[in-house]
């Protein structure tokens, strides 16, 4: 069994509940114990929307489709940060100014572009060996370096103090977390992620994904794409 899967991700699994989800029903539509799934790029716990789980031997070519630009909708909240740059995190009062539309939509597109991006602490980037959520988990401190990141778009923008939704177009490797917090930062508001939801990964729409509770023995073999 090999191919790629668009899985619509509910909130509160992780990318691995899903992966594991589908190699226990591609073990049973297989009769085999051993069947690799994997997936390319990860979806937060609290996010939702399109993950591309790999099957097979596709599992070999998750570097090629992480690499895909990415889309996603996106609400905020200004007044406070959180640790974790998004809803989990504890969160601290930082302002209660209520920015000007006009402010906050030149904000915005002040992104647009080619940037240097923080990602967040609570990552799973290595550094020096341990992933960074583990090591801030563990209390110890944590430093990141900057990466250059480009966003393509954000449009769709609604404001509703504290609330910020927009669409947006990025390159792989982005944090949305970070791109929140950050918006926050310039408008000295603070800010941090509410909700994401992953609408497409290159030429890969959520609309075409099936939900996880929709996977069975019987029509999983007939869900994954060959391309």
């Amino acid at each position: 069994m090999d191919g790629l899967l668009l899985v619509k991700k509910p909130k509160e699994w992780t990318s691995f509940d899903v992966v594991a989800k589908v190699r226990g029903i591609a073990r049973k539509a297989t009769g085999q114990k051993k069947v690799k799934v994997g997936h390319a790029g990860t979806l937060d716990p609290l996010a939702t929307g399109l993950l591309l789980v790999l099957v097979g031997s596709y599992c070999k070519r998750a570097s090629e489709f992480s690499k895909l630009d990415k889309c996603y909708e996106v609400t905020m909240e200004f007044g406070k940060t959180s640790t974790t740059d998004d809803e989990e995190g504890e969160k601290t009062f930082v302002s209660d100014m209520q920015p000007a539309d006009d402010r906050v939509k030149a904000t915005l597109q002040s992104f647009v572009g080619s940037i240097e991006q923080r990602p967040p602490i609570y990552s799973a980037i290595k550094v020096d060996g341990e992933r960074a959520y583990k090591s801030a988990r563990q209390g110890q401190e944590v430093t990141l370096k900057p990466r250059i990141v480009t966003i393509h778009s954000i449009t769709d923008v609604t404001y509703n103090y504290p609330k910020l939704s927009f669409t947006t177009n990025v390159s792989s490797g982005t944090y949305i977390r970070s791109l929140a917090r950050d918006i926050g930062n310039k408008l000295g508001t603070g800010a941090y992620l509410k909700e994401l939801n992953r609408k497409s990964v290159g030429q890969y729409l959520l609309n075409d994904a099936i939900s996880v509770d929709a996977i069975n023995e019987d029509n999983i073999q007939t869900k994954l794409l060959q391309v």
